[in-house]
Parts: C-alpha cells; structure tokens; sequence
C-alpha cells in the first residue's frame, strides 16, 4: 500500500529567483497593478494603497541590507526544503499548485483539476544577466520532459469522485493556450522542477486548484477535505511506494500582510479547521489567494507534524508591496 511519507510548503514568487539589487524595480512595477489588496482589507491602486500607509515602518524594511538578508534566507529555506524531499526518498510527488489561467480559462475553470498524463513540460525559462525583471536563479534555459505518475493520477480522481469531490481531469496540460510562447505545464510546478527537485526529477501527480478567480473558488474548509481525501485515496492506492506532496505558492502578496500569514500558519500548525476557515475571505484573493495550496497540503499531512522552516516577509515598495515567503515541512 502507499503511504504519504512528506509534505513540504513553498512559496514560488518570481523575487525568490531576483537577485536583491532587483527587488526595488520589482517593486515600481507594482505601480501598476490597480488591484492591490491591503492589510485593512481594502483593494486599490498603489496611490491609494500607499496613502493608507505607515511609510515611516516600511522604509525600515526596504534597504539593500534587508534586502541582501531575506534573500539569503530565501535561498536557504530552499535548498533545505530540496534536501528534505530527496532525504525522505519519495517515489512520488504530489504537487498542489494554483493555476493563473495558463492552462485553465475562462471557457473551463474547474475548482479543482487533476493531472492524469504520462508526462508534462517542463518550459525553459530566460537566464539573462544584469536585470530585476527577469528570472535570474535556479531556471533551466531548456524546455525539457518530466514524468508523471498517471496510474496515481487517475486512481485520485476515481477515489475522489467517489468521496463526493467533483474533480476535473486533465490528461494534456500545454499552457501555451493561455499565452506563454513556451507552453507547458504552469509556474507553481515549475517552480518545484527547477528549484526544489535539483537531485533528479521524481514522477508526479498535478493537482491544480482555482485560487485566484471567483466565483468558485474553494473555501478553506474545502480544501482542508480535500487535503484529507487526498492522504486516504493515497493510503488506499494498492500499490508500494512512498509519497510526497508539495503546496507551490503564497504566503501574502501582492501586498505583504504579517497579520494574515501568522493566522494562516497557525491554523495550519494547529491542525485548526476553524481558524482555517475564520481567515479573513476578502484577504485571500489574488496572490494572497494560493494560501489554499498550502491548507490542502495541511489536511493531508494532518497525521504529520509541521515544521516552519523560515517565514521571510520580503517587502520591496514604500507602500509596503512585495511577498511574503513561507516554508515548511511536514514529516
């Protein structure tokens, strides 16, 4: 029988692959960005996210000294959730990641859809020096094949459904329909390819949710129960092996919130489906919004114990725009 070993928990910002002298110009292009929801809860543009403001506290936080630091321990908290996935001796990866209409449109946007294909792609991305706007870190130029474990894919949708999960199912992913020259499977999973699984790449099972557009995004509580269905379809698969699962994505961004990631996390490590569900709806929007990753993650490995391995909150504009890093394991 199978049994789910590991779990492990990542942000995947693009500022987790910019080097520190590029986290100012990342933060002037959140100028642009006219929905910008605050810690207050409220959604604007950047003037008037900036005039609800205490400029004086996040100047504190956006000095190239700050900057150098949360980097570093960026890239710490990385190579450590790496080394935690190949020291567990995982046969299988079970990634929960978001889908920012790359391959999910708007003509068919399940809540939740599985992976069922024998492989993805895995698109190569830039590597250009010299600019913050580019990723620059831990990305393989080369478009490049990586194996999936149908058998456990089709065998969590059948489970699922059965368990009253209306789940989609997906046997081709090419998010060049969404627009990306490239095409291939989304950012959430290829963050985890091209930063985490450095020691070869393991088979795995996709598991893509709607966290960012409404009207049918999945509540707290329902991901939780996902999470749980997901730990028992893999307990009741008949087959040998050890599995992991990894949540891509989050915490708080575009704006950074402290306050919303710490009730996160301490829901998450309390096991707590009624703090889960208390988060604040209005919050968990936009990029804010891929928290949800992270709480199925949490109902799986509900039987396992949460480690924080860092929580870096990575501010980059005076009004406090940027994104705040999370990592943990669960074993």
């Amino acid at each position: 029988m199978a049994e789910l070993v590991l779990a492990l928990g990542s942000s995947h910002s693009p500022q987790l692959s910019t080097p520190p002298e590029g986290w100012a110009q990342r933060g002037e292009r959140d100028k642009g960005n006219p929905e910008l929801i605050g810690a207050d809860g409220i959604t604007s543009n950047y003037e008037g996210l900036l005039a609800r403001t205490d400029v004086s506290r996040i100047a504190k936080e956006i000095t190239p000294a700050k900057f150098q630091r949360r980097h570093e321990q960026n890239q710490q908290a990385i190579a450590k959730l790496g080394q935690a996935l190949y020291r567990a001796k995982v046969d299988i990866l079970v990634m929960v990641g978001d889908d920012q209409q790359e391959y999910l449109r708007d003509d068919n946007m399940p809540a939740f859809c599985i992976y069922r294909g024998k492989e993805v792609k895995v698109a190569g991305q830039e590597v250009s020096p010299g600019t913050g706007n580019r990723l620059l870190i831990g990305y393989d130029p080369q478009d490049r094949m990586a194996p999936t474990q149908s058998d456990l894919g089709r065998h969590l949708i059948e489970y699922l459904i059965e368990d009253e999960f209306d789940v989609g199912s997906s046997s081709f992913l090419d998010a060049s329909r969404g627009g990306r020259a490239h095409g291939g499977i989304g950012h959430a999973f290829t963050y985890i390819y091209n930063r985490i699984m450095t020691q070869g790449i393991i088979p795995t099972v996709p598991v893509m949710l709607n966290t960012y557009y409404p009207p049918n995004q999945p509540t707290p509580k329902r991901c939780y129960s996902l999470g749980r269905a997901i730990r028992s379809a893999i307990e009741a698969w008949p087959q040998k092996a050890r599995v992991g699962i990894m949540a891509s994505g989050g915490l708080s961004h575009f704006v950074v919130d402290e306050e919303l990631d710490q009730m996160a996390l301490e829901g998450i490590r309390e096991k707590s489906v009624v703090k889960l569900s208390q988060l604040p709806r209005e919050k968990i929007n936009s990029g804010s919004s891929e928290i949800r990753n992270w709480i199925v993650t949490a109902g799986a490995a509900e039987h396992l114990d949460m480690k924080l391995v860092d929580y870096v909150p990575c501010y980059r504009s005076p009004a406090g725009t940027g994104c705040a890093m999370g990592f943990a394991t669960w074993s």
